[in-house]
């Protein structure tokens, strides 16, 4: 898989990522199982074997067991972490976390970032993260705090980047102002079924047309160099079986991403994640499947190269009517 060096880093980073959030199993306090233990052997095999080096993880995921679980893929599969990349975030709370009536919520506090940075590098059993993400946009955050606690993990070297997840333009920008390091990383959810990002740009200075305001995100982070990230980049598959009672343009477009697929040999996966790659911020699509063909065949779109008809045709379809 093409591989290209993350703005600001030395890092040389794959066109997909691997989210994993799906390998630790179910989201409560049950023991990991020997079976989930294999399953995300499995899991993590057919992404290496695509051409994967970047691994994406958060301290929340299925409560913590997801990273606990990379760290006994990692016990099997000594060899991969001096060629991997591991990403992981902080920033959600809970429910319930640390007193019973306390709200779930977001907290970019000094304590929270560096005792939850190092939760996850026991859980991970790895001595560094090479990029930590703030998870979502924390409305009380204090920028000289979230500075306080990049620059005491930098230091000791626990983190050699940072990033953000769910950030927009404004909230990028303030944080930046305070720190000495700057941020190589956004990521936010972009597929064809969640195409605001590129909507917005269209739909400027009209007055009709229902959308979630993305307003700048995509351009911001080109013109500072972030990399954008799209999590759910297939929609958790829904492209791809849409279900029964689904509007017609969505089965119109699954149907279009099948003839796209037998056109080019290729499969639907590779298809839905080319349209992201096609963009010209260099979008990196992080997959979350768990199933190795589905892996196996989502690398397939680093070889395909979709034309900007096509790229408009699958556009227009998504968006359930032309461009204005």
């Amino acid at each position: 898989m093409t591989k290209y060096k993350l703005q600001n880093t030395d890092l040389e980073i794959s066109r997909i990522a691997y989210g994993c959030m799906g390998i630790g199993g179910s989201w409560d306090d049950s023991p990991l199982t020997n079976e989930t233990i294999s399953k995300a052997i499995d899991s993590v095999s057919a992404a290496i074997e695509g051409g994967i080096n970047f691994f994406d993880h958060a301290n929340i995921y299925a409560k913590g067991k997801s990273e606990i679980v990379f760290s006994k893929v990692l016990q099997e599969m000594k060899e991969i972490r001096d060629k991997i990349i591991i990403q992981s975030k902080c920033g959600i709370r809970f429910p319930g976390d640390p007193n019973p009536e306390s709200p779930g919520r977001y907290d970019f506090s000094y304590e929270n970032i560096v005792e939850s940075t190092n939760a996850s590098l026991n859980r991970l059993d790895i001595d560094y993260l090479d990029i930590l993400l703030l998870h979502r946009p924390d409305t009380l955050m204090q920028p000289e705090e979230v500075a306080k606690a990049f620059d005491e993990l930098h230091t000791q070297g626990k983190v050699r980047y940072f990033g953000v997840s769910n950030f927009n333009p404004g909230q990028m920008a303030l944080l930046q102002n305070s720190l000495d390091y700057p941020l190589v990383v956004n990521q936010i959810e972009i597929s064809l079924l969640h195409h605001h990002v590129f909507n917005d740009g269209i739909l400027a200075n009209q007055l009709s047309g229902k959308y979630a305001a993305a307003t700048g995100i995509v351009d911001y982070c080109m013109l500072n160099n972030i990399r954008v990230q799209a999590w759910s980049p297939v929609a958790l598959g829904k492209i791809f079986n849409p279900p029964v009672d689904a509007e017609s343009c969505l089965k119109k477009l699954t149907r279009k991403i099948k003839d796209y697929a037998e056109e080019k040999n290729t499969t639907e996966e590779a298809i839905a994640l080319a349209w992201l790659l096609k963009h010209p911020a260099g979008i990196q699509p992080v997959i979350g499947t768990t199933k190795p063909e589905r892996i196996l065949n989502s690398c397939k779109a680093d070889d395909i190269e979709l034309t900007k008809e096509e790229w408009y045709t699958l556009f227009t379809i998504a968006r359930c009517n032309p461009v204005p």
